[in-house]
């Protein structure tokens, strides 16, 4: 069976080229994988919740939230409908 014909071997080059993108794209995926996972906190996200949270407490100090919860008798009340000052 000599002499096959040009299309045997155009099956078997387009066969070879249709394996090595399998193999680049299974390299890719893998390379993916060990690179780092979505859903990990990294360090920017972990110092900008740092910087919330040191200026929510900024903010509490600023208006003196939690200082005195019990005694909320001293707080100005505002006047509602059908109050009438005396």
């Amino acid at each position: 069976m000599p002499g096959r014909g040009r299309s045997s071997f155009t099956k078997r080059q387009k066969e070879h080229t249709r394996q090595q993108k399998q193999r680049d794209k299974a390299e890719r995926r893998s390379q993916r994988k060990t690179e780092e996972p979505l859903g990990t906190t990294s360090d920017s996200t972990e110092l900008d919740l740092d910087e919330l949270q040191k200026h929510a407490a900024e903010q509490a100090a600023l208006f003196q939230m939690g200082d005195d919860d019990g005694d909320i008798s001293s707080l100005p009340r505002e006047p509602q409908r059908g109050d009438t000052e005396s």
